[in-house]
C-alpha cells in the first residue's frame, strides 16, 4: 500500500540541474521492490572481470543511443534492458542468437514517466509481471507515452505491409524477468563486484556532470563530489590499471561516446554515488529452451488435433490457390507493391575485384559438408537481427540484406570480439546509396560502402522513413550520424538536435558478384555471409519453417536477404541454404529460413552480392 501511496509521487518528481537523464529518484525511505526466490550463488569475484571478454568471448549485446532520433530520457529503461539482454547472452552461453529486449515497449507501455525518467529497478518489476518483446517487434523511437507513442495494441510487436498496414502478428516471442532486486551489502564495492561476477550486468544511478558528459577515454574521476543523481547506466564488469580500480560502464549515448560508448570510472570512492546502495539486478525466465523450430507448437497436438489442423491447412490453401486464379485472370503480372529490390540507380559499377576470390582458388573437395555462421564451432559470428516492416512499412530489404552480411564479415574478421556492431541502413537511405523505401539496388550499397563508408545503428536508428536526403554523405550531416539534447520534444515540435562531426565510418574494401551453388558455397565459407536475391512469393511471405521449396517457371528477384551457410537434412540427404530475412524474429525460424539448394528456390543462386570488409 505504501509503494501504490509514493509512486505517485515518484512519477512527478523530475530531477533537477542542468541535465535530466532519464533516471527518477526513487525515496529513501520507501523500499524498492523485490522478488527473490531463495539464497543466491555468491562466490567470491575474482580482482579482474569484463563480460565483454571471458575467455575471449563477449557476453555482450548490441550498444544503445538513447538521444536520437530525438532526445529522450529513457536511460532508466535502456540500462535495465541491455543489462537483461546481457545476461541473457550469459544464460544461453552466447549462442545464436543475441535477444537484444526492446526499451521502447517500456517506455510505451512500462511503469512510468517515459521519456521524462524512470527507474531500471521498477522497470525489472514490470518486466516480471508482463512480459517483453525484442527489438525486431517494437524498435527504439526515442518516444514514449508521454510525447507521441501511447501504449496500444501494437506497442508490444508489430509488423507492417503495404496492402494491410500495421498490425500485432498472431504469435511472437515473449521474455520475462524470474528473479529482481537491490545490490546490498555492507560493503557495497564487494557486494556490486560479486553480483556482477556470479551473474552478470547491474543497473545503478550514477550523478552525471557537464564533465562526464565531455568524457573521451580514461579513467574518470569526478572532482566536484557530484552526489545528484539523474542518470542510468549499466555496470559490466571491473578491473585495475597501474594499480587504479576501476568499474567497466555501459551508456546508452552511442558509440561516438567515450570509450566507444562505455567508460570505466573509478571504483572504491563511490564517485558519482556509484557505490552508494542505487544499484539494481534482475534474472531472466528460460523461455527459449522450449524453441524447436520449425514446428515446436505441434508437438502439444493430440493425433485427432493434427488431423483437423491439416485438413484445415488444406482446404485454406484451395480456396488461396482459386482466389489466386480469379485474380491473376483480373491482371497477369504479380503485384510488385512489396518490391524492395530494384536496379535502376545512380551507382551502376558494382564491382572492385583486385585479389583472387574464393571460387578461383578454393577446390569442391575442401567444401565442408555444412556450414552456419550462427554456430562455428559453438561460436556464433551474425550481428543482431534486424526488422525492416517497423515502425512502418519500409521496402530497405536492399539495405537491409547487404549491410547485415557486411556487419557480419566485421564480426568474422574480428573473431566476433567485444563490441558487437551493427551498420545503419537508415543512413544508406538518406544517402539514397542505392535506393529508397521503394526499393533499391543491393550491389549500390557496396560500392558507397567501399567510396564513403557506413556508420553504425547509433549514429542513426532505423525509422523506415525516406529521411534525409544528405547532399554529401562524405561530410557531417544530420541525417547521417546525429545527437539530441533536453527536452523530449512534443508530436510535431523541433528536436534540439546536431550533426556530429566526428564518428567511425566503416568501410567495404573489395566488392562483385557470386553465383551458382558452389561458388556461393565457397565465398561464404572462406570470407562471410552474402547478399542475394530472391522472388518473394506469397507462399514465402507465410513461411514458418522447414525446408522451403517452390517451382516458379520464370522468378521474378523482388526481394534481397543473406546467405549465412548451407546444411543437409539428416533424413532426406536434401541441401539446403540458410538464409537471413529482415522480417522479424517472429517470421520464420526466429527471423531465418532453410530453402532448397539447386533449384526451386526462388531464384536464389542466381544474383549475389559480396564485399570484403576494411580492416
Amino acid at each position: 500500500m505504501l509503494l501504490k501511496l509514493v509512486l505517485p509521487l515518484v512519477l512527478a518528481t523530475i530531477c533537477a540541474g542542468v541535465h535530466n537523464f532519464g533516471h527518477k529518484p526513487w525515496p529513501k525511505d520507501v523500499p524498492k521492490p523485490s522478488l527473490i526466490k531463495g539464497v543466491r550463488k555468491a562466490d567470491p569475484p575474482p580482482e579482474e572481470w569484463f563480460w565483454g571478454n571471458v575467455d575471449g568471448a563477449n557476453y555482450l549485446t548490441q550498444t544503445k543511443n538513447q538521444h536520437i532520433p530525438q532526445y529522450c530520457g529513457s536511460c532508466w529503461a535502456q540500462a535495465a534492458t541491455s543489462s537483461l539482454s546481457d545476461r541473457i547472452k550469459i544464460a544461453r552461453n552466447a549462442a545464436w542468437p543475441d535477444i537484444n529486449i526492446a526499451p521502447q515497449v517500456l517506455i510505451s507501455c512500462g511503469p512510468m514517466d517515459g521519456c521524462h525518467g524512470g527507474d531500471a529497478g521498477v522497470a525489472n518489476k514490470w518486466m516480471a509481471e508482463n512480459g517483453i518483446t525484442d527489438e525486431t517487434c517494437s524498435i527504439y523511437q526515442a518516444r514514449g507515452h508521454d510525447n507521441g507513442a501511447p501504449c496500444s495494441k501494437v506497442s508490444t510487436c508489430e509488423t507492417c505491409w503495404p496492402e494491410t498496414g500495421c498490425y500485432r502478428p498472431e504469435s511472437y516471442l515473449t521474455y520475462y524477468v524470474d528473479q529482481y532486486g537491490e545490490v546490498e551489502g555492507d560493503d557495497m564495492e564487494l557486494a556490486m563486484m560479486t553480483e556482477i561476477y556470479n551473474h552478470g550486468p547491474i543497473s545503478c544511478a550514477i550523478a552525471v556532470t557537464d564533465d562526464l558528459v565531455a568524457y573521451t577515454g580514461g579513467i574518470y574521476t569526478d572532482i566536484n563530489n557530484s552526489t545528484e543523481v539523474n542518470h542510468d547506466i549499466s555496470v559490466v564488469g571491473y578491473g585495475v590499471e597501474d594499480g587504479q580500480k576501476f568499474w567497466i560502464i555501459r551508456n546508452s549515448w552511442g558509440t561516438y561516446w567515450g570509450e566507444n560508448g562505455f567508460f570505466r570510472l573509478i571504483r572504491g570512492v563511490n564517485n558519482i554515488e556509484i557505490e552508494s546502495g542505487l544499484c539494481s539486478w534482475a534474472t531472466a525466465k528460460d523461455t527459449w529452451s522450449d524453441i524447436n523450430f520449425p514446428d515446436y507448437t505441434d508437438k502439444f497436438l493430440s493425433k485427432g488435433e493434427k488431423l483437423a489442423k491439416n485438413v484445415y491447412h488444406l482446404v485454406k490453401k484451395m480456396l488461396e490457390n482459386y482466389k489466386k486464379k480469379q485474380e491473376l485472370a483480373k491482371n497477369p503480372k504479380r503485384s510488385q507493391a512489396k518490391t524492395c529490390r530494384v536496379k535502376k540507380t545512380l551507382y551502376e559499377k558494382g564491382h572492385k575485384v583486385i585479389d583472387p576470390v574464393p571460387h578461383q582458388y578454393v577446390s569442391d573437395e575442401e567444401l565442408p559438408e555444412q556450414w552456419d555462421w550462427r554456430n562455428v564451432s559453438g561460436k556464433n559470428y551474425l550481428s543482431w537481427t534486424v526488422n525492416q516492416h517497423i515502425p512502418q512499412y519500409c521496402g530497405s530489404c536492399w539495405a537491409q540484406g547487404t549491410l547485415s552480411a557486411l556487419a557480419d564479415r566485421f564480426q568474422i574478421a574480428g573473431g566476433d570480439k567485444f563490441p558487437n556492431l551493427a551498420l545503419s541502413p537508415q543512413a544508406i537511405i538518406n544517402c539514397r546509396a542505392g535506393g529508397s523505401c521503394e526499393g533499391g539496388n543491393p550491389a549500390s550499397v557496396y560500392e558507397f560502402a567501399a567510396e564513403v563508408g557506413v556508420p553504425d545503428v547509433t549514429c542513426l536508428v532505423y525509422e523506415a522513413i525516406d529521411g534525409g536526403p544528405v547532399e554529401d554523405c562524405t561530410k557531417p550531416d544530420i541525417n547521417l550520424c546525429r545527437d539530441c539534447t533536453w527536452p523530449p520534444p512534443e508530436v510535431g515540435e523541433t528536436p534540439n538536435c546536431w550533426a556530429k562531426t566526428e564518428f567511425k565510418r566503416y568501410y567495404a574494401d573489395q566488392y562483385g558478384y557470386v553465383k551458382g551453388a558452389e561458388n556461393m558455397k565457397k565465398e561464404i565459407w572462406k570470407r562471410g555471409p552474402i547478399g542475394c536475391g530472391v522472388d518473394a512469393t506469397d507462399e514465402f511471405d507465410k513461411y514458418t519453417g522447414g525446408i522451403f521449396q517452390q517451382k516458379i517457371k520464370q522468378p521474378v528477384i523482388n526481394h534481397e536477404i543473406s546467405v549465412v551457410g548451407w546444411g543437409k537434412d539428416e533424413t532426406t540427404g536434401e541441401e539446403y541454404w540458410i538464409g537471413r530475412n529482415s522480417w522479424g524474429t517472429y517470421w520464420g525460424e526466429y527471423g531465418f529460413f532453410r530453402i532448397g539448394m539447386y533449384g526451386d528456390n526462388l531464384a536464389i543462386e542466381r544474383d549475389c552480392v559480396w564485399a570484403t570488409p576494411k580492416l
